[in-house]
């Protein structure tokens, strides 16, 4: 187990230098990462002629992909690679999948790359900032709010950039700048790694080896033809996979990928010279997978930004504006404005209320995001009606659902990242990433399919997730007292 990298007090109010560079790293990551989802249903419609139907289905296959790797990644990096070294992985094979983008005939190995580095980078990433402070750290709720802001700014300017880029001067424009950022934020994080310490690095280490990069080049290098294989066998299984059902394909997929990692895994928890899991740790095991389970409701609705809200900006929103069109991509701009205008707030928010008699349990937090995010679906869903009665709908009624799904989002994402660090036994910190990460991957696919699930129901797909996001959210809310026992109080 790596030490953690030497934090200021916990009473002095700083948070660790190595936040910062963690911080940017991720803000270029998420750059290009948002920057590539804003154009992609979009891309596939209006260039490549996809029927609506098989856009969405790519982009939640696609996004479903890149929050299910992080399983593996977190695994391989426990076990064998250690975590700045997955990150870095992650980094490099990332920034060639963006620069793939580029090129149309490259799609699907593009896509495929982004989904592999994404499995080593995101779940490392998240790992190394908990990492960074001491135990029962008060500031570390804090700590991952200030780095869900890092995420977010990058968020807000990539569609800006590479859809204006995309939309305006050409795809291949949009999908390299996303890649410039991926090279950026792996600079980043190689030229100032010196500021996190030994966080993620075997014991006596400051900095990655020489080997250790023999190694980094070694994986990178054999992603690229991995991948290309992969993509050439898809081809003769495509017609069988077309034909299950979207669910089935979903379980299929964490099967083939979760299965492999998690069995061993769980067989393996007792590490050479390692005491075996305590009650305690069992018990944090399993209230992470039950609210894992209930925020798969929140990222199903929230998720639909990159889908079927992407395409009401498109087609159902009126986007002129002092006479000019923006483009439909500039809407997902807004979530993230508002969650770097609201983090910082938010961070002293928790980190006040955490440290008084009125600390809420995570849990709750989190079941009260739930309930906000189905709030901002009742004004969606009165939008829609209103378009399809009317015709198109002005861009408040856009920006007054992102503004809803933001704070519901605040609520729950960075808090769940903060009680995954808290919880998780030491020896299994980015699995257990992974597996929380493993809830949005199922709800990325779930987003991309649902309207087609709902067609022929009658059921309008809005009002749908207005149910199941409340639904899940009281639910979660009726659980808390029995998970906070099961944490032991610590979540």
């Amino acid at each position: 187990m790596t030490p953690p990298a030497v934090a200021p007090p916990a009473d002095s109010g700083r948070h660790p230098p190595g936040l910062k560079v963690i911080f940017l790293t991720e803000m270029w990551e998420r750059f290009s990462y948002y920057g590539m989802r804003a154009l992609l249903v979009l891309y596939l419609v209006k260039s490549l002629g996809y029927g609506r139907a098989d856009a969405l289905e790519l982009y939640g296959t696609y996004t479903g992909l890149v929050y299910l790797t992080p399983l593996v990644g977190g695994y391989l990096a426990d076990k064998y690679l250690g975590i700045r070294q997955g990150a870095v992985i992650g980094a490099i094979i990332m920034m060639f999948g963006h620069f793939a983008m580029a090129f149309p005939a490259l799609l699907h190995v593009a896509l495929g790359l982004l989904i592999v580095g994404n499995g080593f980078f995101k779940p490392n990433t998240s790992s190394l900032v908990g990492m960074l402070y001491r135990p029962h750290d008060p500031r570390r709720d804090g700590g991952y709010t200030i780095f869900y802001m890092g995420i977010n700014l990058g968020a807000f300017f990539s569609p800006l950039v590479a859809g204006t880029l995309g939309e305006r001067f050409g795809w291949h424009w949009g999908f390299a700048s996303a890649g410039v950022g991926m090279a950026i934020g792996l600079f980043t994080l190689l030229r100032w790694q010196r500021l996190l310490g030994n966080a993620g690095l075997r014991a006596g280490q400051t900095r990655i080896t020489r080997q250790d990069w023999l190694r980094i080049a070694a994986i990178a290098a054999a992603s690229i033809p991995a991948v290309m294989a992969a993509v050439a066998l898809w081809g003769p299984l495509s017609g069988v996979v077309a034909a299950l059902s979207p669910l089935a394909k979903l379980a299929l997929a964490l099967i083939a990928i979760g299965g492999p990692v998690l069995l061993p895994s769980w067989r393996g928890t007792r590490h050479a010279g390692a005491p075996p899991l305590s009650r305690a740790d069992w018990d944090a095991i399993v209230a992470i997978c039950i609210v894992a389970f209930f925020v798969i409701f929140f990222w199903m609705g929230f998720e639909q930004a990159g889908g079927t809200m992407n395409l009401f900006a498109d087609n159902q929103t009126d986007r002129h504006l002092f006479g000019a069109e923006i483009p439909a991509s500039w809407f997902q701009s807004i979530n993230p404005l508002l969650i770097v205008l609201l983090a910082p707030l938010m961070s002293m928010a928790w980190t006040r209320l955490d440290l008084s008699p009125y600390a809420l349990a995570d849990t709750t937090k989190q079941a009260l995001g739930m309930l906000v995010l189905a709030l901002g679906f009742v004004v969606l869903a009165l939008a829609q009606s209103r378009a399809q009665a009317f015709g198109k709908v002005g861009p408040q009624w856009l920006a007054a659902v992102y503004a809803l799904h933001t704070i519901g989002e605040l609520m729950l994402s960075p808090v769940g990242l903060a009680m995954v660090s808290k919880l998780a036994p030491a020896r299994l910190a980015s699995l257990l990433m992974g597996v929380w990460l493993l809830s949005s991957a199922a709800a990325n696919y779930l987003s991309g399919t649902l309207e087609a699930m709902l067609k022929g129901s009658g059921i309008p797909l809005y009002w749908f997730l207005v149910g199941t996001s409340a639904g899940a959210g009281l639910a979660l809310l009726a659980i808390a007292p029995w998970l906070n026992r099961l944490m032991h109080g610590r979540g």
